[in-house]
């Protein structure tokens, strides 16, 4: 190879960029863009920033439509999978569309849109319809809303049940192995809850409406014809710890009783 056929090979010969300044600024960072990362590697094609994230191992985000990236051993996912820096949120399972599967399926009850949304802080609309036209997932309607669930009969089945006794039985505990039917499960709590007495009845209604946080008086107090003023005392007493023992009323409450006249 003579000199000039070897200085115009290095003229065409393609840099050779180093991934190393990728990995020291995600590290740092956490999380980029492509602009961004272009910048860091000094190059103006796409495609050579990929192929140096391949070498080091990346993830995209599943918010934002995948436009951020972050290398596949910083995230600390949390229990469910899911990871966030700046609002900008990862999920194990990898795509929007992959985490919304894997969500609904290994829920007892199955999600409502608005629910599963509001877990993964992105609009899930899409992905739920595209799943059910490839028919990964299954909806069924449930009190005049598509309940998301598993395409498997069995699963499909549980996940309805369930997500159907939640509803009408809202201080009951669910799982996907409930095996008896709402209406059983409510005759149930009734006949519990009208051996208590009236302050254990309050306390009780109480106890759960904390349990289910906002609105819980409301149904509750549906559930169990009970008054949504007492179950709100009945909460404040467990609040502030003033429970009475070994009497349904505090001492001197209630009617005073009436003093018996001696005969004459």
């Amino acid at each position: 190879m003579n000199g000039a056929t070897s200085r115009n090979y290095n003229i065409m010969r393609p840099a050779a960029f180093d991934p190393f300044a990728l990995r020291l600024y995600l590290r740092t960072h956490k999380i980029a863009d492509l602009p961004e990362l272009k910048r860091v590697l000094g190059t103006a094609t796409a495609l050579t920033v990929f192929r140096k994230l391949k070498q080091l191992g990346y993830i995209a985000s599943y918010t934002h439509r995948g436009r951020f990236y972050t290398l596949t051993d910083i995230p600390r996912f949390d229990d469910r999978g899911l990871w966030s820096h700046q609002a900008v949120w990862f999920s194990r399972h990898g795509t929007l569309l992959s985490t919304v599967e894997a969500f609904v399926l290994a829920s007892p009850n199955g999600y409502y849109a608005d629910e599963l949304a509001d877990v993964l802080h992105a609009e899930v609309q899409e992905p739920l319809r595209h799943l059910v036209q490839r028919e990964r997932l299954s909806r069924t309607e449930v009190d005049g809303q598509f309940l998301y669930t598993s395409i498997e009969t069995p699963d499909r089945r549980n996940q309805t049940m369930a997500r159907r006794s939640a509803q009408a039985v809202p201080l009951a505990v669910h799982s996907a192995d409930l095996e008896v039917s709402p209406d059983e499960l409510k005759a149930a709590i009734i006949l519990f809850y009208g051996l208590l007495d009236e302050q254990q009845r309050r306390l009780f209604a109480g106890l759960e409406s904390i349990r289910l946080g906002h609105g819980g008086d409301t149904l509750l107090g549906d559930f169990l014809g009970l008054d949504a003023h007492t179950i709100a005392r009945g909460r404040q007493q467990l609040l502030d710890r003033n429970i009475v023992t070994g009497r349904i009323r505090r001492q001197g409450g209630g009617r005073h009783p009436a003093e018996k006249k001696r005969r004459t």
